[in-house]
C-alpha cells in the first residue's frame, strides 16, 4: 500500500480538485491530507468529499510545512504504507506524475520528482524566481555535498524502512529546510537516491507561504546540519 502526504494551510480552492484528481490518477493510494487549522476550513472542505482511504489532520497547535509532512508520514506508516509520496497542494506538482514518482522506489530508497535533471523544466516562473531557486540548490550542494540536483523539490516518495529509520520525531526543521534535512539523513543512511524528471508549474490559486522566517532557516540550516556531523 502507498501513500501520499499533502500539507495545506488556505488550499481550499485547491486541495479538493487536487484530492480528486489524485484519486483518478492512482486509484487505491491512501491520501492524507495534513491541515494547520486553515482559517478558510481546507480541512473540513477536503473532509467531506468521502473519498475512499482519505484521511484529513487538522493540527490546532503547530504550524510549518516541515512538521505537517512529518505528521503526515507518521500517519502513514502507522497505516502501514510502503512508500509514502509528499507533494504540494497548489498543483505545481502534478498529479499525473504521482505514479512515476512512486515507481521511481523500486530501485532506490527515495525518488525525488526532480525539476533540474536533464534540463530545466519550469513554467510560469519569472527569471528572478528560477534563478534564485538554483542558486539554493547549489547552495545547499556545496556545503553538504549532497548528489541531487533539485534538493529542494518538495515532490518525493521514500521507502517505508528509511523513514523508520530516520527516526522522524527528531526532525530539527519547521520550514521547506525540512526537504534538505531530509535528504542529508537519507545520505548519511547511505540511502539510495533517484531523480524522476517532472514539469513544475507555478500555483494556479492562493499564495506561496514563503516567509522571511522560513527563508532565514533555509539559509542557516544547511550549516546547522553540517556542523551538528561534526
Amino acid at each position: 500500500m502507498n501513500a501520499v502526504v499533502i500539507p495545506t494551510y488556505n488550499e481550499a480552492k485547491n486541495a479538493s480538485a487536487l484530492v480528486k484528481r489524485i484519486h483518478s490518477e492512482v486509484p487505491g493510494i491512501v491520501i492524507i491530507v495534513v491541515d494547520d487549522n486553515s482559517p478558510d476550513n481546507t480541512g473540513e472542505i477536503v473532509r467531506r468529499l468521502g473519498i475512499p482511504q482519505l484521511h484529513v489532520l487538522v493540527r490546532k497547535d503547530a504550524r510549518g510545512y516541515g512538521t505537517a509532512v512529518r505528521d503526515g508520514m507518521l500517519k502513514a506508516l502507522e497505516l502501514g504504507a510502503e512508500v509514502i509520496a509528499t507533494m504540494d497542494s497548489d498543483f505545481s506538482h502534478d498529479p499525473a506524475a504521482l505514479a512515476s514518482v512512486i515507481d521511481g522506489t523500486a530501485r532506490a530508497d527515495v525518488a525525488i520528482g526532480s525539476r533540474y535533471v536533464n534540463g530545466v523544466r519550469i513554467l510560469n516562473w519569472p527569471m528572478k524566481r528560477l534563478l534564485l531557486s538554483i542558486f539554493a540548490n547549489v547552495y545547499v550542494r556545496t556545503i553538504l555535498g549532497l548528489p541531487a540536483h533539485d534538493c529542494t523539490s518538495g515532490f518525493r516518495a521514500y521507502r517505508a524502512e528509511l523513514l523508520k529509520a530516520m527516526n522522524l520525531k527528531t526532525i530539527r526543521s519547521n520550514g521547506y529546510s525540512f526537504l534538505v534535512e531530509m535528504l542529508w539523513r537519507a545520505r548519511n543512511r547511505r540511502a539510495r537516491l533517484k531523480e524522476v524528471p517532472i514539469i513544475f508549474e507555478e500555483r494556479r490559486e492562493g499564495k506561496s507561504k514563503m516567509g522571511g522566517a522560513v527563508i532565514r532557516e533555509s539559509i542557516f540550516m544547511p550549516w546547522k546540519l553540517r556542523l551538528a556531523r561534526r
